[in-house]
């Protein structure tokens, strides 16, 4: 049982938002199952999570990160594995690791938690993400060694990635490297722009099939900034479908594909894997 007081600059704030402020690493939607389980209370009150607290208030958080919740098991298409790494294919809607907060959902991290050895904390073994609405080919390290071998690959940029994206719209020219810099939006915090004082970013397009409406891209980054394929395509005014957070249209998922990843492995053996693309992504072009 955790036992805080409220000073008086934090009065006036919701219950919620004083517990975050206490406890930052956990999540407003963990933070709200605490409050409906009855873990959160106010002078020995259950209140709602609306509730605003005043100064002299005793807030008490029936918590023990040992026992929080259980993270559900999840079993990820493996597309290679060997003793320093596994090669998985991302399902979309999965995210890749937890960002600080504490995330009761499984995530790529803790599929990888019982085949680490000597790597602790919830990113152990993250070599490289994917976003969550993206899915595809990530690899991920079992050991220190592994880990730091695979990081520097992509540092130095020596790997290879190849993405699949249906756009809205057709490009002109149809093939070309769009060589733009990137920053991060200082109105958005989370968003990011094509901006002059951003950093170095190319994207290389080729496209494999238009049908006007849409056009179906083969998309090989040769940086690895954040965002970077959706930002450069809607800056180009082809945003990707489903990509609503950089104006694209709504859809059923982002048809944002990680289709090939070439590498060398920390066994020296340089090899390319590939995850199928998506069949929603041929059926939106025949849409």
């Amino acid at each position: 049982m955790l036992r805080f007081k409220v000073t008086e600059e934090q009065a006036s704030e919701r219950i919620d938002s004083y517990v975050v402020g206490q406890l930052p690493t956990l999540s407003r939607a963990f933070i709200q199952k605490l409050s409906e389980k009855g873990q959160i209370k106010v002078n020995k009150k259950q209140e709602k999570i609306g509730h605003k607290v005043k100064a002299g208030d005793i807030v008490t958080v029936d918590y023990d990160p040992m026992e929080a919740e259980n993270i559900p098991a999840i079993d990820i298409p493996v597309l290679y594995e060997d003793d320093d790494c596994v090669v998985m294919n991302k399902p979309v809607g999965l995210l890749t690791h937890s960002k600080g907060a504490f995330n009761p959902e499984a995530t790529v991290a803790t599929f990888m938690k019982d085949k680490v050895t000597d790597i602790e904390g919830d990113r152990a073994g993250i070599v490289h993400r994917l976003d969550r609405a993206t899915s595809g080919v990530i690899i991920a390290a079992k050991n220190q060694k592994a880990l730091a071998w695979l990081q520097k690959q992509f540092s130095q940029r020596k790997t290879k990635k190849t993405y699949i994206a249906v756009v809205e719209g057709q490009l002109d020219p149809p093939l070309a490297i769009i060589d733009m810099p990137i920053e991060r939006n200082p109105k958005s915090p989370q968003r990011f722009r094509v901006g002059a004082n951003g950093k170095q970013a190319r994207t290389a397009y080729e496209t494999l099939e238009t049908t006007g409406t849409y056009s179906l891209l083969q998309l090989k980054p040769e940086t690895g900034r954040t965002h970077q394929l959706r930002v450069h395509l809607e800056h180009q005014g082809h945003p990707i479908v489903g990509d609503t957070f950089y104006g694209g249209k709504q859809a059923e998922r982002l048809y944002l594909h990680a289709l090939a990843l070439e590498l060398t492995l920390p066994n020296r053996t340089r090899q390319t894997f590939s995850a199928p693309l998506p069949k929603s992504f041929q059926a939106i072009m025949k849409d």
